[in-house]
């Protein structure tokens, strides 16, 4: 038996080290025909299949990965890599001798977000097919990742992604899906997500995107207006409760049961419906349901100091959903996906910083501060959040 069984997009992660001293500003330092020093590269298994299913493994989460690589130098790297955290660990990846593995090469500049030269290679081959039923019938979850980068499963308007889900419920199991900020000029750009999210969300337990990629997928005007007003910055300080409710609420009626919203270093917004009652919700269910049912939820971030945030995301949805499979409430759920994912961006890559169950329990208990919201107010109608959710203490044991 499986806890969790987490598929979808995988990639090898290239991250030079780009921290030294003295930097120039970004601008003046990349330019044609510079030559820029660096240090040592970090590799490093990537993308949701990786990001997500490490730290629920970390976690303590029994976990079956699912992604699809090229018999490529990459390829063998990546299963090493997972090897070496575990050997059932690769055991899943299917490897096609004709395509190449996907790669990013992860440019992480000081004082500058994160820039992302990616190969999808592989992943744009996975279809519905690639997800093993006999997997999904032995686990209580299933979690993919990434659709906008995998281009086989959002053509059609997303008929695989439609048939991954469909299939899983079948089984019984407690779905997830999480997405990926589409390439505005790419094909996944002009798709509509719109009408693959109706098609697809009412098969989904626990939808878990970014503020910013559901803002682009289904209220492009919106995004654009408020990156116009971001400028240089990004658009989260722009965010107000009441845009977070009526994007949940958006959500909830296409069909999901839970949404989560990330926000970065501004924390993890959630709306439940009252799905999580039935027993249609699947294996992942907690045992008292009730307690999850029709909430509203805003948990902010934990204070760290920030060495990267590649996968944060990803590991603020491990948290989440190891919380939900050793029965812990919601509110103590919000807790712990924050509080792994402030974890994770302790480290430059998407793995090495996230703790243990125990350890990251210890943590939260122990007084961790938190961080302030952050809003602007120049040039725009801003709620001021008076009531930013803190969680009781966590039972260790659970």
């Amino acid at each position: 038996m499986f806890d969790a069984v987490i598929a979808g997009h995988i990639c090898l992660d290239i991250h030079p080290d780009l921290s030294g001293e003295n930097r120039e500003p970004f601008e003046r330092i990349f330019l044609p025909g510079r030559l820029i020093e660096a240090g040592p590269a970090a590799f490093s298994a990537g993308g949701a299949v990786s990001n997500t299913g490490l730290a629920l493994h970390k976690l303590g989460i029994t976990t079956h990965l699912v992604g699809k690589v090229g018999n490529d130098l990459f390829g063998q790297a990546m299963r090493q890599i997972l090897a070496s955290h575990d050997d059932s660990l690769a055991a899943g990846l299917i490897i096609d001798t004709t395509l190449s593995t996907s790669y990013s090469i992860i440019i992480d500049y000081p004082e500058v977000d994160r820039i992302f030269l990616h190969h999808s290679g592989a992943n744009d081959s996975f279809q519905a097919v690639d997800v093993p039923n006999r997997m999904l019938e032995k686990a209580r979850l299933f979690h993919f990742g990434y659709p906008p980068v995998m281009r086989s499963i959002f053509e059609n308007d997303g008929s695989q992604l439609e048939e991954i889900f469909r299939q899983a419920k079948r089984t019984g199991v407690t779905t997830s899906l999480d997405m990926a900020f589409p390439d505005p000029a790419s094909q996944a750009g002009h798709a509509d997500w719109e009408k693959i999210l109706k098609k697809v969300l009412p098969q989904v337990d626990i939808f878990l995107p970014s503020v910013e990629e559901i803002l682009f997928m289904l209220h492009r005007e919106t995004y654009e207006e408020l990156s116009r007003h971001a400028g240089s910055s990004d658009i989260l300080p722009l965010v107000t409760p009441k845009l977070l409710s009526d994007l949940g609420r958006e959500l909830i009626a296409m069909g999901a049961g839970i949404v989560g919203l990330k926000m970065g270093y501004r924390g993890l917004y959630l709306l439940s419906s009252d799905r999580i009652l039935e027993k249609t919700f699947g294996r992942g269910q907690p045992s008292r349901p009730n307690e999850w049912a029709l909430k509203e939820l805003w948990a902010p971030c934990f204070k760290v100091d920030v060495a990267g945030t590649t996968g944060s995301g990803d590991a603020t949805i491990a948290g989440f959903l190891a919380a939900l499979l050793r029965d812990n409430t919601i509110e103590e759920a919000l807790e712990v996906a924050v509080a792994v994912g402030a974890c994770n961006v302790e480290a430059p890559d998407a793995y090495s910083g996230i703790r243990t169950w125990d350890e990251t329990i210890q943590r939260i208990n122990g007084g961790w501060e938190r961080l302030p919201p952050k809003i602007k107010s120049a040039g725009w109608n801003f709620e001021r959040i008076d009531n930013l959710w803190h969680g009781p203490t966590i039972k260790k044991g659970k």
